[in-house]
């Protein structure tokens, strides 16, 4: 794979006309946004629309965890809305992650890219366990991302901490990694975080970040000097 915008910036803003003054902000040819749960919930279907006027690719970030059959619809109608990358959660099996995949079938295009979350970049080892897990959280993400590759899909959605370790085990996914944060940045509510350069040397292929960017005075200054260490 070979992609010249890596860089994915999180629209994580209560209401469309906030997002869309950020996204305004910034420049689709240097990168994808983010669209999660409570953008989502508050504008609908429209927020995807509107920001593909702008000229958007975008990461629609509901990490569905259902029934298979529910999952695979649910797949199916976020396709309808032209995203360029949709995820559910592995912890919902194979079946369920064959079903999402099955949804999609295999578009001439590539797209939309199905990934699938392992373990949350906000969890740690001990919030993890009192879940029930048995596994350490590196042995549960590794166990994930096999179950991800197994069933088909294209990539994973892991902390840039564990990116060289899956890359290892599992070289055919794709890594999308959350919690990227600048040297002087807050860790805020992760609590597995990275530098851009760092998760990128690490094996992390597209980068999500957030209030590095969308909480600098001038958003796309910020993302273009992040473009540019990347590239150093």
């Amino acid at each position: 794979m070979s992609d010249q915008k890596r860089v994915i910036i999180a629209l994580d803003k209560p209401t469309a006309t906030e997002a869309l003054a950020l996204a305004q902000q910034l420049d689709p040819d240097l990168c994808r946004v983010k669209v999660g749960k409570e953008l989502f919930t508050s504008s609908g279907p429209a927020i995807l629309d509107a920001l593909h006027k702008l000229g958007f690719e975008i990461f629609l970030d509901l990490k569905f965890h259902d029934i298979p059959d529910t999952v695979a619809s649910a797949c199916k109608a976020a396709a309808a809305h032209g995203v360029w990358m949709m995820n559910v959660h592995a912890s919902g099996g194979l079946r369920m992650m064959q079903a999402a995949r099955d949804a999609l079938g295999t578009p001439a295009s590539g797209v939309p890219l199905l990934i699938a979350v392992t373990v949350l970049t906000s969890m740690d080892e001990g919030e993890l366990k009192a879940t029930g897990v048995v596994l350490s959280l590196n042995e549960q993400v590794v166990s994930l991302a096999r179950l991800t590759k197994e069933a088909g899909l294209d990539g994973i959605v892991c902390s840039a901490q564990e990116a060289g370790m899956i890359s290892a085990e599992v070289p055919e996914l794709t890594m999308v990694t959350p919690g990227i944060r600048l040297a002087d940045d807050a860790a805020n509510d992760q609590r597995r975080i990275m530098t851009p350069e760092k998760a990128l040397a690490n094996g992390a292929y597209y980068l999500v970040i957030g209030r590095a960017v969308t909480g600098a005075k001038d958003p796309i200054v910020r993302l273009r000097q992040i473009i540019e260490s990347c590239r150093a």
